[in-house]
């Protein structure tokens, strides 16, 4: 019996564990009570690890769908032979933009993959690029890269020193965190109130984490940023506005007092369903609290006013004094921090658009919404192939239905992923991707969102299967195949190339070496440049890979400190408190309050703990007990609309029919439908999922409106009729 020290790679939370493991096999998954940031903490989710790396489902071999639609198991070399042949005659005959490739959200949880996926981008060389951020966090990235100067510089509320936590549509008892990377927040928000701090929750439901809050305040769906702009007139308007030593880092302020003139309390309670007293009550207590943090995700990000919301929840963490202040937003410092990597500079907004709506770029990527549009409308530059890693846009994607219809028209689809899933059965080639636990860990992505800073590398639990190939080097198999160097290309000097590409772009930061000098190869080489050129050392030299295996349970770097100016990578040097897009876009948010208000109801998603997107739904650890992928809607609605057991939900994009779940967690007006369901179609390979499908609320969202400079499709807000389903 062997006792491994690793990391869950399947949420945020990073969370360490401490699993036994004999004859290869894992017995018992435990949490680590010594690693540095989670502290024993863990969630269902990681008591499913070895249910998820022994699912019969899961995919082992790749696979070919032959011209009748079955699928056969072939050998990897000619799986990469069908890939080199088609896609190689693709580009030939249409250019690299008629490929598009999605990444998924599994990507950001394996350092791996988000390096050698950046890798293929740029090899790919073309605009068609997609991933899940925009109907996620695109909005905050691109607010942060407006005001900070950087996508991933994104403030994060220093829960365990805060005194006064405004939380605005999210639920991280829940989700973990989201952008947000807390291990154990039940426990850390019960220290906050038990230290006298005060807990306040925004939100059209009384989510689990209203329900631990002081307050709870039931907005109206999408009308975030109308309370915002409403909490900044207060403070202006009763001279309540307090940089503290913020004033030199900061521009823009009475640009943003000018924009909030007209969005008083009065003016906006109608709209956002919280009566003016209470804005202008809680204006003031968040302007008194000796240390206070605003913040928002998902249901910030995912509707009409997404960027918009989020830049005024950090206006609101500047105007009080608590940006970049130890118990209010404050940023943190990764030992390996991608920021170094990125070609982002300026806006990076519109420098190219989409063929079919004109839609514009955001940070190197479309909008997902586009896809569908792109696959199947004929004529120059449509998209002719499709990649996909790790990802299931079939569910997470708006208007879902026209793309799973838009997968026919591809000339050749290419599916990276664990399982054969509503996307990648349309694939004509299936690669599988390898269990997490034969993977080493690192969480490169999310150390630039914990509260703490603290590194850990683990290496794989179990041996990888005979015949397993790691995704990276399936990624090394596809860069090759795009650089024209074919299926069989030399992986060792694709590898040199990136690595040498990396340690070209880190080149005079402290401590990072030639990549030629380091011993080491694949992702581990990649990370170890990163850990060299950051900020940290260890026994007075610089962070290695090496010494940072050292320490199982975890390098602690100490709590987050202030790093303005430093942090900053704008063209000012300071804050910019009002980027001229986010200006204009307030203008939109103007006419809102112009047009008349209608009673009709409004669909908002939710999360649950023991699920994550779509692909968790398959382990019967997590899918036992009750049903999950109910509508969740208020008893005066239910009485009023006589809804029995199942209700049909229709918006102007699709109709569903859904189990009923009467219940007062959810506002009156107000129904919620969790994403990432819907597992009844024929062809996959889920049978646990199978028998319990749920519906896919995605076929609700149109994806015809969007943020506009997110290109984030509205999935919260949604304006819906229920009624009586005829399946009662």
């Amino acid at each position: 019996m062997q006792v491994r020290r690793h990391v869950c790679p399947l949420c945020e939370a990073g969370c360490g564990l401490a699993s036994s493991v004999e004859h290869g096999e894992i017995v018992a998954i435990r949490g680590n009570r010594d690693h540095v940031l989670s502290r024993g903490h863990l969630c269902p989710k990681a008591l499913a690890l070895n249910e998820l790396h022994n699912d019969a489902d899961r995919l082992r071999t790749p696979q070919l769908r032959r011209g009748d639609g079955r699928f056969e198991p072939v050998s990897w070399d000619e799986a990469f032979g069908v890939i080199d042949q088609r896609l190689t005659t693709i580009i030939d005959r249409h250019g690299n933009d008629a490929v598009a490739l999605y990444l998924g959200n599994p990507v950001a949880h394996d350092f791996a993959t988000t390096l050698y996926a950046g890798a293929a981008m740029r090899a790919l060389g073309s605009r068609n690029i997609y991933t899940a951020n925009t109907v996620d966090a695109m909005p905050k990235f691109v607010a942060c890269q407006l005001m900070f100067g950087a996508m991933y510089t994104v403030p994060l509320p220093d829960i365990d020193r805060c005194s006064f936590l405004l939380i605005l549509g999210a639920n991280p008892l829940v989700s973990n965190g989201s952008l947000l990377t807390a291990p154990g927040m039940r426990a850390r928000l019960r220290a906050l109130r038990r230290r006298a701090g005060r807990l306040v929750v925004v939100d059209p439901n009384r989510t689990q984490t209203a329900q631990e809050a002081d307050k709870h305040y039931p907005i109206r769906p999408g009308a975030d940023a109308l309370l915002l702009l409403a909490l900044i007139h207060v403070l202006s308007a009763e001279s309540r506005i307090n940089l503290r030593g913020l004033g030199p880092h900061v521009r823009g302020v009475a640009a943003v007092e000018a924009l909030a003139r007209d969005f008083s309390p009065e003016i906006v309670a109608p709209r956002c369903g919280i009566p003016a007293e209470d804005i202008r009550r809680l204006a003031r207590d968040l302007a008194a609290a000796p240390t206070a943090a605003v913040y928002g995700r998902t249901g910030t990000c995912t509707q009409r006013f997404g960027t918009v919301s989020s830049w005024l929840i950090d206006v609101l963490n500047v105007l009080t004094g608590n940006l970049d202040r130890p118990g209010g937003a404050m940023f943190a410092r990764p030992a390996a921090d991608l920021r170094q990597l990125s070609a982002h500079r300026g806006t990076a907004i519109g420098r190219w658009h989409s063929r079919v709506r004109s839609a514009p770029e955001t940070l190197g990527e479309l909008p997902l919404a586009c896809l569908a549009e792109e696959i199947d409308t004929p004529g120059p530059g449509q998209v002719k192939a499709l990649i996909t890693v790790a990802g299931n846009p079939a569910r997470s994607a708006p208007d879902s239905r026209r793309l799973t219809a838009a997968f026919e028209h591809l000339d050749l689809m290419v599916s990276l992923d664990l399982y054969r899933n509503e996307t990648t059965q349309h694939a004509d080639v299936l690669l599988p991707a390898p269990s997490p636990l034969t993977k080493a860990h690192y969480d490169l992505f999310f150390g630039h969102f914990a509260i703490r800073n603290t590194a850990t590398y683990s290496p794989p639990v179990l041996p990888p299967a005979p015949d397993e190939r790691a995704d990276w080097q399936l990624l090394l198999r596809l860069i090759g195949i795009i650089a024209r160097q074919g299926a069989s290309a030399d992986l060792g000097a694709l590898d040199d190339m990136i690595a040498e590409s990396i340690g070209a772009s880190l080149d005079g930061q402290a401590g990072s070496p030639p990549a030629e000098q380091t011993s080491l190869r694949g992702p581990e080489r990649l990370l170890d440049l990163l850990l060299r050129a950051g900020p940290y050392t260890d026994a007075g030299e610089p962070l290695t890979l090496a010494r940072l295996r050292a320490y199982p349970d975890g390098l602690d770097f100490g709590p987050l400190t202030p790093q303005l100016p430093t942090v900053l990578n704008t063209p000012s040097g300071q804050v910019e408190l009002a980027p001229e897009p986010l200006v204009q876009d307030v203008a939109r948010l103007r006419a809102s309050l112009r047009s008349a208000r209608t009673d009709t109801m409004m669909l908002v998603g939710r999360r649950h703990l023991r699920s994550n997107n779509s692909w968790m739904h398959n382990l019967p650890a997590l899918a036992k007990g009750p049903d999950r992928c109910t509508l969740h809607i208020h008893p005066t609605d239910a009485e009023r609309l006589g809804l029995g057991r199942s209700a049909r939900v229709t918006s102007r994009a699709g109709t569903i029919d859904a189990p009923v779940e009467v219940t007062d967690t959810v506002s009156p007006g107000v129904v919620s439908l969790p994403h990432g369901w819907g597992h009844d179609e024929a062809g996959t390979a889920s049978g646990v999922a199978a028998r319990r499908p749920g519906v896919n609320s995605n076929v609700l969202a149109d994806g015809v409106e969007l943020d506009p400079l997110s290109g984030t499709a509205v999935l919260n807000g949604i304006p819906v009729q229920i009624t009586t389903s005829p399946q009662q």
